[in-house]
């Protein structure tokens, strides 16, 4: 296409688009005659046509991509690209680079003679896109300001809220990219500022949120990303179908995984940082039938308490742990479902036993936080690297305490009592419901009771419950006759429930706290062990002997107005707090 014949294409679409008036356009020719400008630059200069409309006609006319710079997180080194008297005389702003392609923002992308400056300029092929005059301008002042940078001008000038910055990101660029890229257009998304942009605030949204996960969801017409918080999931965003690739691609990109392999598993992990801290994620990717999940596990250590007297146990609880810690030898066990806080109760354990005296090693799969001063080890079954195999080698570096990061079969469970029975302290996890049950467990998996007797010191069983917001709970009376049927108190009625305030984003609860069941291996326990006793019998045993139950402890909480009843319900439901005689 000639020039000519695109400035007659332009006056035509611009009229039969209503971009402006048939007057609009006979004064503007008539100034453009007399200043030799460029068309849109005087329509533009002259304020006679309307600067959203122009923009959506450009983009589907004439192919240009419109860009949203408030959107943008601008580098340094692509900013120092074009020079602030260029920029400013075509209201130009450099958007991003990838390979020898540089995206500039243009209010007149038609601009031929500015896009052969900027090529000559930079050396690098120029591709136009076009922004709101208005808005553009202002941010070249901003980043182009003595005291700009992307650091200062990564916000947009109007003050926009959560939901409506991750709107404006999303619509930037859903029309852009389809689910169906090749590998070398995967690679070139993954690089473009409006998807970085994207990630960066759904990582930042779920690290401010203290969740422990993120997960992306491919569905057959949208993506779904939620975020684990206190337990339960949120719901972050929903952006469209088209995205999956770009979003999926980028964190792959971060996470150094293979971009074009979308058949099997990957696994990976990197380093943010946000609010002023780092924080580890780690990045699990699965196929599914409409594309590609990812889990991402936030991994904040400052977030995170390694200390037993902050993680929510009694005075009680905290001195039978400790003493158990400081035998020289024996098996302490955690137990509960996944996401019940173990490997954080271990870490505790690890972090008051630590010590320059001390020889410490773990083995883990994975490993999850880095410890000072703790030997870790990754369990890596592709390469021969298991649990057993580790521990082996482990018991030849002469360790004093081993934390195992979990017992899965029997051979594990070998080594370990062998350890506990030779003179080291063993940490480790099992997946059972409470503590009685841990003994039936090892029972089945071919223990002998005499060495469940011998090695067990301690057994705790535990479950995270969330608690209720300080600032916002709200107390009411609960009828006595319900109080006995749950078995709590009924001279204290007096509970608290969630209410809703800003501070806990009106969920009406504010992190979470430990409850616990723990089976100490007193001489009536042992015994019934050796008698081979169910687990029913032995946890009524200890309870004449002073265990409380998860359902206890939780009411307890309650009574403490830590936490609901609602969630005294929800978390300790298989958990009547009664066994049955035999």
């Amino acid at each position: 296409m000639t020039r000519d014949h695109a400035f007659a294409e332009l006056q035509k679409t611009l009229l039969n688009e209503n971009v402006l008036s048939p007057a609009d356009m006979h004064e503007a020719l008539r100034e453009q005659t007399e200043t030799h400008e460029p068309l849109l630059d005087v329509l533009i200069r002259l304020g006679k046509c309307d600067e959203k409309l122009l923009v959506q006609v450009l983009s589907r006319e004439f192919g240009f991509t419109s860009v949203n710079p408030a959107i943008f997180v601008i580098e340094p080194q692509v900013l120092a690209l074009i020079p602030k008297k260029v920029a400013e005389k075509y209201t130009a702003l450099p958007i991003s680079l990838f390979e020898k392609t540089l995206t500039v923002a243009f209010s007149n992308p038609m601009n031929l003679q500015a896009v052969d400056e900027l090529h000559a300029i930079t050396g690098l092929r120029i591709k136009p896109a076009v922004a709101q005059h208005k808005i553009l301008r202002k941010y070249v002042q901003k980043y182009y300001s003595p005291e700009g940078g992307a650091s200062s001008a990564a916000a947009p000038v109007p003050a926009m809220d959560y939901e409506q910055e991750m709107d404006s990101i999303v619509k930037a660029i859903e029309h852009e990219h389809s689910d169906d890229l090749q590998t070398s257009e995967l690679m070139k998304v993954a690089f473009e500022s409006p998807v970085i942009k994207l990630v960066n605030r759904l990582l930042i949204e779920g690290i401010k949120r203290r969740a422990s996960d993120i997960f992306i969801e491919p569905w057959e017409s949208h993506v779904r990303v939620r975020a684990r918080v206190d337990g339960l999931l949120e719901e972050i965003v929903r952006p469209p179908k088209s995205l999956a690739s770009a979003i999926v691609s980028r964190i792959k990109v971060m996470s150094e995984l293979d971009i074009a392999e979308h058949r099997i598993p990957q696994d990976g992990r990197f380093k943010v940082k946000a609010e002023r801290r780092q924080v580890d994620m780690r990045v699990s990717v699965l196929p599914t039938t409409f594309g590609e999940k990812v889990c991402l596990r936030i991994l904040d250590t400052t977030a995170q308490s390694h200390d037993i007297s902050k993680l929510g146990f009694n005075e009680r609880e905290q001195q039978i742990i400790r003493d158990s810690a400081r035998r020289p030898h024996g098996m302490m066990l955690v137990t509960g479902p996944t996401g019940s806080g173990k490997t954080t109760t271990l870490y505790s354990v690890l972090k008051y036993l630590s010590a320059p005296d001390v020889n410490i090693t773990t083995v883990e799969d994975p490993v999850e936080y880095q410890l000072p001063g703790i030997n870790q080890v990754n369990v890596r079954e592709a390469v021969g690297l298991t649990f057993p195999a580790s521990l082996r080698s482990i018991l030849r570096q002469d360790p004093d305490i081993i934390l195992i990061g979990e017992i899965r079969d029997n051979d594990t469970l070998d080594i370990a009592v062998k350890a506990a029975l030779t003179g080291h302290l063993v940490l480790s996890t099992l997946h059972t419901n409470d503590a009685a049950s841990s003994i039936t467990r090892m029972a089945n998996m071919g223990l002998e009771p005499f060495l469940i007797a011998s090695t067990v010191i301690m057994i705790s069983a535990q479950r995270l419950m969330r608690r209720l917001c300080s600032k916002c709970r709200a107390p009411y009376d609960v009828e006595p006759e319900v109080l006995r049927q749950l078995g709590a108190d009924p001279a204290k009625p007096m509970y608290y429930r969630p209410k809703g305030c800003a501070a806990c984003r009106g969920t009406g609860y504010a992190g979470r706290t430990v409850i616990t069941e723990l089976l100490e291996m007193t001489q009536p326990v042992i015994e019934l062990i050796m008698q081979g006793k169910t687990s029913e019998v032995i946890k009524n045993k200890a309870r004449e002997n002073g265990m409380t139950t998860l359902r206890e402890c939780a009411l307890r909480k309650a009574s403490d107005g830590d936490t609901s009843l609602e969630e005294v319900f929800r978390v300790t439901a298989e958990d009547a707090g009664e066994g049955t005689e035999e």
